[in-house]
């Protein structure tokens, strides 16, 4: 899928995993996603390389109860994204 950070950003084909992450957080919008919601086994790696290409994605820890207490991350889109028709050029991510 191709897109554009708006206002003015360059298209960008995304793929693959990354791909699959981004999908996620566009449609979670200011609620974000966790890896205990949305199970995956990259979360850090996929917005790490998403950030990379110039996403605005925010990290939240949160605290978890249950048999294994701990922290989880949140990550939260803050980029707004269009999607663009696959023609003409684009940077891979």
């Amino acid at each position: 899928m191709t897109v554009r950070i708006l206002p003015e950003g360059q298209p960008i084909t995304v793929a693959g995993r990354n791909l699959w992450a981004l999908r996620l957080l566009m449609k979670a919008g200011k609620d974000g996603c966790t890896p205990i919601e949305q199970p995956g086994p990259r979360w850090s790696d996929y917005t790490h390389k998403l950030r990379k290409f110039g996403f605005a994605i925010e990290t939240v820890h949160e605290t978890h109860g249950g048999p294994f207490p701990g922290t989880h991350a949140r990550y939260i889109l803050h980029s707004q994204v269009e999607t663009i028709p696959e023609e003409g050029s684009a940077v891979n991510v």
